[in-house]
């Protein structure tokens, strides 16, 4: 089952194009990585489907609706965000942090205190992390604090933007491998953004390769490793 659908988008700023004639669709269950140079529209395909940004043309279709349909909030709400520099609220405490999207779906304090334990176990960190506020975490802690974050309301859809850009290869590794038994244990659909060839290569189901805001392949792993794409070609070249 299809849970987003890119047909024909076009975004521009002030008659650059950021993303051309993008056309393809996200299946549940899967982990697609966009995957390119800086500035090849990544983030900003990413942007698209939650709706921070709105399509200059085409249409953009979350869970069958199109994204100018949506509430907006009620959109933001079901989809989950995690950022490169995790974005906690500094003022906030672990659990506070974490519980912040279902506070706003109103839901009891309650519910909220044992889904916030349940979530600091399943990211591997102790219950005792609840009162502490982010300054008082590691990066790679910081992190798994903003993955609980975005699993909070159990969104189906989560989004990844360079989530673990920022951290020392020993924790990135680390995280990766957490990543990957989540994703077996929940399985979310991820769009997974990165730069990073082995990264795409070891979390992705499929590999969405852009440059200069095009789709220049879409495929498996091993569908790139067989590639006779020139662009495709290159990236792997660099992965050796």
């Amino acid at each position: 089952m299809s849970i987003v659908e890119f047909c024909q988008v076009t975004y521009q700023v002030n008659q650059r194009k950021l993303i051309s004639d993008l056309s393809f669709t996200i299946v549940s269950g899967e982990t697609i990585v966009l995957l390119g140079r800086s500035g090849c529209g990544k983030t900003t395909t990413l942007k698209l489907i939650n709706h921070l940004l709105a399509p200059t043309q085409g249409e953009i279709r979350v869970k069958g609706r199109s994204t100018t349909v949506w509430n907006p909030i009620q959109l933001r709400r079901s989809i989950g965000y995690v950022i490169q520099e995790v974005g906690l609220f500094p003022h906030f405490t672990v659990a506070q942090n974490i519980g912040i999207v279902p506070a706003l779906e109103k839901w009891q304090q309650d519910r909220i205190r044992c889904r916030v334990l349940e979530l600091l176990e399943l990211v591997g960190l102790e219950a005792s992390f609840s009162d502490r506020y982010p300054h008082q975490l590691s990066g790679g802690q910081r992190q798994r604090v903003g993955v609980a974050r975005a699993l909070a309301a159990d969104p189906p859809l989560l989004l990844m933007d360079e989530p673990f850009g920022a951290l020392d290869p020993i924790t990135r590794v680390e995280l990766q491998r957490e990543f990957l038994q989540l994703q077996r244990q929940l399985g979310k659909t991820i769009v997974f953004v990165t730069h990073d060839i082995r990264e795409a290569f070891k979390l992705g189901t499929r590999i969405a390769l852009m440059q200069a805001g095009r789709l220049v392949e879409i495929g498996t792993p091993d569908e790139f490793e067989r590639s006779t794409h020139l662009e495709a070609m290159a990236f792997l070249s660099a992965r050796e």
